[in-house]
């Protein structure tokens, strides 16, 4: 719950070695659509705030905030990388996420601890598919967002189509807060329009001095325009200025600006800036308004978390005063200081040499050196607040999501979610004597990244990897020579597909063993149904009179969802469906849960085989920009790959044609797009759904998969 800081200003308490005032800091994340020109404003920001004494450029591979190797050569964002900047007497940690879908699992991650985002959209482009699945998962975390409209140089820029973009597709009330002077190689600057001041930015010194003057003339009617429309959003919303707009009250700046705040805290409206971070023009206001509309930790008052013990709800609150709870979300192997755990204080203070208890492992652990981090550069602290993102030095045991709070009063934090890889490979090891090497490097990564799976096929003994697409492996794969020092073998990528049930079936599993004095006895009828697309896995108990004791039932169960995750078909997860334990019988001496485990397996294969199972595979939602004289030649190719056009859009001198192609045919898409354009188009693609197999295609995978 978001609550005005003025209401608790008297209700925490702040540790004297603090250097800002809790209600001046701003944890923000900057996240976009690939090539957006995220880590471009990022870079920006860092040198405004005095940060960085030169402006770093993703293209000539000196960014900052881009500091692999992987980064710098590609000109692209892979991991998430925080820091921290000052404007205005506020403390602004920021981390800039990556834009491709591959890593969408670093944008869920940090959006997790961050109390705000800046969502990044360029002005040609507009809302592109990654941008709404950042939209979708700062929502799902309930972050406030300022939209910044970026590129207003760019050769097709349009601010008021991607505000209606913003409208229309991302279902949110945008409020332009400025309008720009000029678009395309015209733009001059920007319109504030509640200071009615027209805001310019030098060339000799980068854009470093902003240049305050009146409002042209020819452009006063629609900045009065645009003040109306602010404040009829606002009174949809917010009580006093509805009052006022209906009474045809004259409504002052600073009211203005407060209500604004008030409705975006609530996520009822999103401010919307503009400007060409690549040109040094118009980021200071935009710093302006993360400063007065975002909130602080104070803003995002109850913490809300479980208790570890009883699972019942409980909360924590800001302040340097109250218990310690932070959140893990990010680890990352350091060639110099080893595994770094990157967190986010909630309540209390850490504290360098503390013991903190981890409620999943159940352990104790020491905090070592503590860092405040900027990109890979690093600072020691002695302390870190409430409200702060820093990493630790020496915590063995923790992974991704865990809570760190005090023994004393434990509590467990809300954790993240993350999605299912979609692609696998086979990599084995060149030599006998990487073989080890081989694995503990996996172990690492797999550490890194929640979203990177590694397996040991049973059959033919590969080890199996599985990541979010080929770029995600491509990376993994390079980090795994280049740091690692691990030379592997690959296979071709394979598509991890799903199993899916067709009809309701009924089944009994009857597992019984004896062997001389106690014997094994097990047995469970089942009844499976077919469940919704995406509704997951469901169990109920219609067990009665005692026919199997309580204490056998969530065997059955764990036996069932075992046995899924196998497969019945082809050894691909058994996915949507809903299982009833129906009936059974039990030995007053011979069951066991081994036994009712192994009875409830066999019910699920039996009860697959009658239900009859479909292969499902992925398909994911593509969107491909190119130059108008490709389209026919690069549509032709879509429908070849099975692909269905859902759209078509021109935009500027580019048309983007949408469309819906399974996972399978689009390995190695990237060559063949660069050959049938001449190297003039560009695609991105996301999981869009799962997709029943054709008939003919499901008999090859089956044959191959035997």
């Amino acid at each position: 719950m978001r609550m005005n800081k003025d209401t608790k200003k008297n209700q925490y308490q702040e540790a004297s070695g603090r250097q800002v005032p809790l209600d001046k800091v701003r944890n923000i994340g900057i996240m976009a659509h690939i090539d957006a020109g995220k880590t471009t404003l990022s870079e920006r920001i860092l040198f405004y705030s005095g940060i960085s004494y030169r402006i770093g450029e993703t293209h000539e591979g000196t960014a900052t905030m881009d500091w692999m190797e992987q980064e710098q050569e590609r000109g692209i964002t892979i991991t998430s990388a925080a820091t921290t900047c000052f404007w205005r007497g506020h403390r602004v940690n920021i981390i800039d996420t990556p834009g491709h879908v591959d890593f969408t699992a670093e944008v869920e991650r940090s959006l997790r601890v961050l109390d705000s985002a800046v969502a990044v959209f360029c002005a040609v482009g507009g809302v592109q598919p990654q941008s709404e699945t950042v939209w979708r998962q700062a929502r799902k975390y309930g972050v406030p967002i300022i939209a910044y409209v970026n590129k207003m140089d760019r050769v097709g820029a349009d601010f008021n189509r991607v505000v209606d973009e913003i409208r229309d597709k991302l279902s949110a009330t945008p409020v332009p807060l400025q309008i720009p002077c000029g678009s395309e190689g015209q733009f001059a600057g920007v319109i504030d329009v509640l200071a009615g001041e027209k805001l310019t930015f030098g060339e000799d010194d980068q854009g470093m001095a902003v240049q305050r003057q009146p409002v042209p003339e020819d452009m006063k009617e629609q900045i009065r325009a645009a003040r109306e429309y602010i404040i009829e959003c606002l009174a949809e919303f917010d009580d006093l200025i509805t009052e006022r707009f209906l009474l045809e009250q004259e409504i002052d700046d600073q009211e203005l600006r407060q209500a604004l705040r008030r409705t975006v805290l609530a996520g009822q409206i999103v401010p919307v800036a503009c400007g060409s971070a690549f040109k040094n023009k118009a980021v200071q206001p935009l710093l302006d308004a993360v400063v007065d509309y975002l909130p602080s930790p104070v803003d995002v008052w109850e913490i809300r978390g479980s208790d570890p013990e009883t699972g019942e709800p409980m909360t924590r609150h800001a302040g340097d005063d109250q218990p310690f709870a932070a959140l893990a979300f990010k680890l990352m192997t350091d060639p110099y200081v080893g595994k770094l755990v990157f967190f986010r204080v909630y309540s209390g203070i850490a504290k360098q040499g503390m013991t903190i208890y981890n409620p999943r492992t159940r352990r104790k652990e020491r905090l070592g050196r503590l860092l405040q981090m900027h990109a890979n550069s690093r600072e020691q602290r002695e302390e870190v607040y409430s409200g702060d993102i820093a990493a630790a030095v020496g915590l063995s045991q923790v992974a991704t999501g865990d809570t760190l709070c005090c023994r004393e009063q434990p509590v467990v934090l809300e954790s993240v979610t993350f999605p299912e890889p979609v692609i696998s490979l086979a990599v084995e090891p060149r030599s006998n004597a990487d073989r080890d090497k081989l694995t503990d490097s996996l172990g690492h990564l797999v550490q890194e990244d929640p979203t990177f799976r590694v397996r040991t096929d049973e059959e033919t003994g590969q080890t199996v990897i599985s990541a979010m697409g080929e770029l995600h492996l491509e990376i993994l794969l390079d980090r795994l020579k280049r740091e690692f020092k691990v030379d592997a073998n690959v296979g071709q990528p394979q598509v991890a597909y799903r199993e899916r049930i067709c009809r309701s079936a009924q089944a009994e599993g009857r597992f019984v063993r004896q062997t001389g004095g106690r014997g094994q006895y097990g047995h469970a009828i089942i009844e499976l149904l077919p469940g919704e697309p995406g509704s997951g896995i469901e169990f109920e108990n219609k067990v009665v009179g005692g026919r199997i004791p309580k204490e056998y039932i969530s065997a059955v169960e764990n036996g069932v969802r075992e046995a899924a995750e196998g497969g019945v078909l082809a050894g691909y997860p058994l996915v949507d469906w809903k299982c009833h334990i129906l009936d059974g019988s039990y030995h007053a001496v011979d069951s066991s849960e081994v036994a009712f485990k192994v009875a409830g397996s066999m019910a699920l294969k039996a009860a697959a085989q009658k239900a009859g199972v479909e292969l499902l595979e992925p398909v994911m939602s593509m969107e491909v920009t190119t130059p108008e004289e490709h389209v026919g030649d690069l549509i032709g190719d879509i429908s070849g790959r099975r692909g269905q056009i859902s759209e078509m859009d021109t935009r500027g001198d580019t048309v983007v044609v949408k469309a819906l192609t399974p996972l399978s045919e689009i390995f190695g898409y990237a060559t063949a797009i660069r050959s049938l354009s001449r190297g003039r188009a560009t695609f991105v693609a996301e999981l869009s759904h799962f997709e029943k197999v054709p008939q003919a295609l499901q008999k090859e995978i089956l044959k191959k998969a035997s």
